[in-house]
């Protein structure tokens, strides 16, 4: 189960690259763009997009009289899982910069 999932958040992001950052070579430009729009750090403004994913996932796990299908879990369990690795990699871009 964990490397078929961590593969589907590799073809992810993959697949969404182009979607996200343009012609940018900077994978983290997106946050980085909406840091600088909101006056905040790169970290914070992922945090402010993840909590959308988490929130629906939150809502899924608690919805009483409503099932999902699989292909839905697997959506929003590998957008939440990339939004982790891309704070990951925002935050040791961050350390090798102080």
């Amino acid at each position: 189960m964990f490397e078929k999932q961590v593969g589907r958040c590799a073809e992810t992001l993959q697949r969404k690259k182009k979607e996200y950052t343009g012609d940018s070579q900077d994978r983290l430009s997106a946050f980085k763009v909406a840091a600088a729009m909101q006056g905040c750090k790169p970290e914070r403004a992922l945090a402010g997009m993840m909590a959308k994913h988490i929130v629906s996932l939150y809502d899924m796990c608690y919805a009483d009289r409503e099932t999902f299908d699989l292909n839905t879990w697997d959506e929003k369990i590998t957008d939440s899982l990339n939004y982790l690795f891309l704070l990951k990699a925002i935050v040791e871009e961050g350390q090798k910069h102080e």
